[in-house]
Protein backbone atom coordinates (compact mmCIF):
# COMPACT_ATOMS: atom_id res chain seq x y z
CA UNK A 1 0.00 0.00 0.00
CA UNK A 2 1.52 3.50 -0.97
CA UNK A 3 2.61 5.70 1.82
CA UNK A 4 -0.31 8.20 1.17
CA UNK A 5 -2.81 5.45 1.43
CA UNK A 6 -1.76 4.47 4.88
CA UNK A 7 -1.60 8.25 5.76
CA UNK A 8 -5.26 8.19 5.05
CA UNK A 9 -6.07 4.96 6.86
CA UNK A 10 -4.71 5.94 9.69
CA UNK A 11 -6.13 9.50 9.88
CA UNK A 12 -9.64 7.53 9.80
CA UNK A 13 -8.76 5.41 12.31
CA UNK A 14 -8.02 8.43 14.80
CA UNK A 15 -10.88 10.15 13.76
CA UNK A 16 -12.99 6.84 14.75
CA UNK A 17 -10.95 6.51 17.61
CA UNK A 18 -10.90 9.82 19.03
CA UNK A 19 -13.60 12.14 17.30
CA UNK A 20 -13.13 15.99 17.53
CA UNK A 21 -15.64 17.41 20.05
CA UNK A 22 -15.08 21.09 20.13
CA UNK A 23 -14.77 22.29 23.90
CA UNK A 24 -17.99 23.63 25.34
CA UNK A 25 -19.13 27.07 25.49
CA UNK A 26 -18.71 29.50 27.97
CA UNK A 27 -21.60 29.19 30.25
CA UNK A 28 -21.38 32.51 32.39
CA UNK A 29 -20.94 36.12 31.16
CA UNK A 30 -18.17 38.00 32.88
CA UNK A 31 -19.40 41.04 34.77
CA UNK A 32 -16.31 43.08 35.04
CA UNK A 33 -16.99 43.07 39.14
CA UNK A 34 -14.90 40.43 40.36
CA UNK A 35 -16.17 39.33 43.76
CA UNK A 36 -19.66 38.89 41.92
CA UNK A 37 -18.46 36.97 39.89
CA UNK A 38 -16.69 34.92 41.94
CA UNK A 39 -19.66 34.73 44.30
CA UNK A 40 -21.81 34.02 40.99
CA UNK A 41 -19.27 30.61 39.67
CA UNK A 42 -17.51 33.00 36.97
CA UNK A 43 -20.26 35.85 36.01
CA UNK A 44 -23.78 35.94 34.71
CA UNK A 45 -25.50 32.43 33.83
CA UNK A 46 -26.11 32.07 30.35
CA UNK A 47 -30.09 30.65 29.06
CA UNK A 48 -31.12 31.99 32.41
CA UNK A 49 -32.89 34.78 34.15
CA UNK A 50 -30.82 36.34 36.70
CA UNK A 51 -33.30 38.41 39.28
CA UNK A 52 -31.18 41.73 40.58
CA UNK A 53 -33.42 42.73 43.93
CA UNK A 54 -32.77 46.68 44.36
CA UNK A 55 -34.73 47.29 47.78
CA UNK A 56 -33.52 51.14 47.66
CA UNK A 57 -33.40 53.17 44.63
CA UNK A 58 -29.83 54.21 45.39
CA UNK A 59 -28.89 50.77 46.38
CA UNK A 60 -26.46 51.38 43.02
CA UNK A 61 -28.61 49.88 40.15
CA UNK A 62 -27.78 52.41 38.19
CA UNK A 63 -23.78 51.90 38.68
CA UNK A 64 -23.81 48.07 38.12
CA UNK A 65 -25.29 49.16 34.10
CA UNK A 66 -22.59 51.16 33.74
CA UNK A 67 -20.03 48.72 34.92
CA UNK A 68 -21.72 45.68 32.62
CA UNK A 69 -21.73 48.49 30.16
CA UNK A 70 -18.09 49.00 30.54
CA UNK A 71 -17.35 45.15 30.43
CA UNK A 72 -19.32 44.82 27.01
CA UNK A 73 -16.75 47.39 25.61
CA UNK A 74 -13.79 45.75 27.34
CA UNK A 75 -14.93 42.22 26.00
CA UNK A 76 -16.47 43.67 22.76
CA UNK A 77 -20.18 42.54 22.75
CA UNK A 78 -23.58 43.91 22.87
CA UNK A 79 -25.83 44.54 25.72
CA UNK A 80 -29.57 45.41 25.09
CA UNK A 81 -30.72 47.76 28.09
CA UNK A 82 -34.18 47.35 28.36
CA UNK A 83 -35.54 50.44 30.23
CA UNK A 84 -38.81 50.36 32.19
CA UNK A 85 -39.30 53.97 32.96
CA UNK A 86 -36.73 55.39 30.52
CA UNK A 87 -34.51 56.36 33.37
CA UNK A 88 -30.83 55.61 31.70
CA UNK A 89 -29.18 58.79 31.29
CA UNK A 90 -27.00 58.08 28.88
CA UNK A 91 -24.38 62.00 29.15
CA UNK A 92 -21.87 60.26 31.74
CA UNK A 93 -20.41 57.26 28.39
CA UNK A 94 -18.36 58.26 25.37
CA UNK A 95 -19.83 57.25 22.28
CA UNK A 96 -17.19 54.41 21.66
CA UNK A 97 -19.03 52.64 24.87
CA UNK A 98 -22.68 53.28 23.41
CA UNK A 99 -21.81 51.91 20.04
CA UNK A 100 -21.85 48.41 22.47
CA UNK A 101 -25.53 49.02 24.02
CA UNK A 102 -29.37 48.69 22.03
CA UNK A 103 -31.06 50.93 24.18
CA UNK A 104 -34.91 50.35 24.20
CA UNK A 105 -36.68 53.08 26.04
CA UNK A 106 -40.33 52.33 27.99
CA UNK A 107 -42.53 53.78 29.69
CA UNK A 108 -44.82 51.13 31.26
CA UNK A 109 -43.26 47.25 32.48
CA UNK A 110 -46.00 45.68 29.92
CA UNK A 111 -43.86 47.57 27.11
CA UNK A 112 -40.81 45.93 28.89
CA UNK A 113 -41.66 42.53 29.00
CA UNK A 114 -42.74 42.69 25.25
CA UNK A 115 -39.55 44.17 24.41
CA UNK A 116 -37.99 41.46 26.47
CA UNK A 117 -39.98 38.62 24.60
CA UNK A 118 -39.16 40.09 20.53
CA UNK A 119 -35.01 40.79 21.99
CA UNK A 120 -34.68 37.14 23.77
CA UNK A 121 -36.21 35.50 20.61
CA UNK A 122 -33.80 37.13 18.36
CA UNK A 123 -30.79 35.82 21.02
CA UNK A 124 -28.08 38.03 19.53
CA UNK A 125 -27.21 39.80 22.40
CA UNK A 126 -24.71 38.08 24.99
CA UNK A 127 -26.41 40.01 27.95
CA UNK A 128 -30.42 41.02 27.78
CA UNK A 129 -31.04 43.60 30.65
CA UNK A 130 -34.58 44.45 31.85
CA UNK A 131 -34.41 47.39 34.50
CA UNK A 132 -37.55 47.75 35.95
CA UNK A 133 -36.33 49.67 39.68
CA UNK A 134 -38.17 52.80 38.99
CA UNK A 135 -41.84 50.56 37.39
CA UNK A 136 -44.78 51.02 40.54
CA UNK A 137 -45.40 47.57 42.20
CA UNK A 138 -48.49 48.07 41.20
CA UNK A 139 -47.90 47.98 37.70
CA UNK A 140 -45.28 44.85 38.35
CA UNK A 141 -47.75 43.07 40.13
CA UNK A 142 -50.22 43.28 37.24
CA UNK A 143 -47.35 40.95 35.15
CA UNK A 144 -48.59 37.71 35.07
CA UNK A 145 -46.02 34.74 36.30
CA UNK A 146 -46.71 32.83 32.80
CA UNK A 147 -45.05 36.11 31.54
CA UNK A 148 -41.34 34.91 33.32
CA UNK A 149 -41.79 31.32 32.62
CA UNK A 150 -42.36 32.52 28.64
CA UNK A 151 -39.38 34.37 28.96
CA UNK A 152 -37.49 31.56 30.88
CA UNK A 153 -37.84 29.00 28.13
CA UNK A 154 -36.75 31.34 25.22
CA UNK A 155 -33.52 32.44 27.21
CA UNK A 156 -33.10 28.75 27.83
CA UNK A 157 -33.24 28.22 24.14
CA UNK A 158 -29.59 30.85 23.49
CA UNK A 159 -26.57 31.39 24.85
CA UNK A 160 -27.98 34.50 26.45
CA UNK A 161 -27.60 36.05 30.00
CA UNK A 162 -31.07 37.97 31.12
CA UNK A 163 -30.69 39.86 33.94
CA UNK A 164 -34.05 41.56 35.60
CA UNK A 165 -33.75 44.10 37.78
CA UNK A 166 -36.81 44.94 40.52
CA UNK A 167 -37.61 46.51 43.63
CA UNK A 168 -38.39 43.58 45.11
CA UNK A 169 -38.90 39.46 44.60
CA UNK A 170 -41.09 38.60 41.72
CA UNK A 171 -39.30 36.49 38.95
CA UNK A 172 -40.42 32.97 39.98
CA UNK A 173 -38.42 31.38 37.31
CA UNK A 174 -34.97 33.29 37.86
CA UNK A 175 -32.68 30.30 38.35
CA UNK A 176 -30.54 32.96 40.37
CA UNK A 177 -31.36 36.04 42.63
CA UNK A 178 -29.48 38.75 43.98
CA UNK A 179 -30.02 41.31 46.39
CA UNK A 180 -28.40 44.86 46.37
CA UNK A 181 -27.70 46.19 49.53
CA UNK A 182 -26.19 49.22 49.46
CA UNK A 183 -27.98 52.97 50.62
CA UNK A 184 -25.66 55.38 48.60
CA UNK A 185 -25.54 59.35 49.03
CA UNK A 186 -24.87 61.81 46.48
CA UNK A 187 -21.16 62.05 47.98
CA UNK A 188 -20.58 58.52 47.84
CA UNK A 189 -21.50 58.33 44.35
CA UNK A 190 -19.03 60.74 43.24
CA UNK A 191 -16.49 58.85 44.90
CA UNK A 192 -13.52 57.68 42.72
CA UNK A 193 -14.34 53.75 42.15
CA UNK A 194 -17.38 53.61 43.64
CA UNK A 195 -19.32 51.33 41.92
CA UNK A 196 -16.01 49.03 43.73
CA UNK A 197 -17.86 49.32 47.27
CA UNK A 198 -21.08 47.59 45.57
CA UNK A 199 -22.36 44.62 48.36
CA UNK A 200 -24.54 42.00 46.72
CA UNK A 201 -26.03 38.85 49.07
CA UNK A 202 -27.02 35.72 46.79
CA UNK A 203 -30.37 35.03 47.98
CA UNK A 204 -30.69 32.10 45.95
CA UNK A 205 -29.46 29.71 43.61
CA UNK A 206 -31.42 27.19 41.11
CA UNK A 207 -28.25 26.34 38.99
CA UNK A 208 -26.95 23.27 38.39
CA UNK A 209 -23.94 23.99 39.78
CA UNK A 210 -24.51 25.54 43.08
CA UNK A 211 -23.29 28.68 44.47
CA UNK A 212 -21.47 28.00 48.33
CA UNK A 213 -22.15 29.84 51.20
CA UNK A 214 -25.32 31.63 49.46
CA UNK A 215 -26.31 33.89 52.10
CA UNK A 216 -23.31 35.10 53.29
CA UNK A 217 -22.50 39.21 52.10
CA UNK A 218 -20.03 40.21 49.50
CA UNK A 219 -18.14 43.05 49.64
CA UNK A 220 -15.46 43.92 47.92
Amino acid sequence: MAASGKLIDLRKLLAERFPHVPPPPATRLDTGLVSLDQAMGGGLPKSAITELISPQTSAGSASLIHALLHAAQRDHYFIALIDGRDSFDPQSFDNECLRHLLWVRCQKAFEAIKAADLLLRDGNFPLVIVDLILNTPEELRKIPQTSWYRLQRLVEASATACLVMTRQSMVSSAQLKIVLENLWTLQALKEENAVSRLRFRIQRSHLKSAISNQQSAIGY
